[in-house]
């Protein structure tokens, strides 16, 4: 390692949940600086999302949400004797669920023609079921590692 390795930033919990992970996507999601709006987009998706499930913890469908888009592996580029390889790495948790947020808030982002709220919440529905964008950028994600799986003696 070159330099000391940088502290972590702890980000405090968000007001309703008390959920870190919670705060993290509020601030993932927000846009200019515009906390409040982004706090109020995610407490009122995941309001929506009780009510369409019927469960009544909004957090754990937001959890098994994640918990379905995490990725469990992923490739890294390493440069070995001229040639680039995809080197294939486990992702550790907090990387994974960092990961998850980001893929949640652009294929929300990416879909056309709704208020985000909605697409939010349709996003995050899809997630909980196992469907949706972000599992199949997931399972695109593990597809790759497998198939360089070939590589993996040059993880260092």
């Amino acid at each position: 390692m070159r330099r000391r390795a940088r502290k972590k930033r702890e980000i405090t919990a968000d007001a309703k949940f008390n959920s870190k992970i919670v705060a993290k996507f509020i601030n993932i999601l927000m846009k200019k600086g515009k906390k409040s709006l982004a706090e109020n987009m995610v407490y009122d998706a995941l309001e929506k999302l009780k009510a369409k499930t019927n469960e009544p913890d909004a957090l754990k469908i937001f959890y098994k949400a994640l918990d379905n888009v995490r990725p469990r592996l992923e490739v890294k580029p390493r440069r070995v004797g001229g040639a680039t390889y995809q080197v294939p790495q486990e992702v550790k948790q907090d990387r994974g669920v960092s990961i998850a947020l980001r893929w949640l808030r652009d294929f929300a982002r990416a879909r056309k023609g709704k208020p985000m709220l909605e697409k939010l919440t349709e996003e995050i529905f899809a997630a909980y079921k196992g469907e949706g964008s972000c599992i199949k950028k997931r399972d695109d994600t593990h597809k790759m590692a497998e198939a360089n799986k070939a590589f993996a003696h040059f993880r260092w």
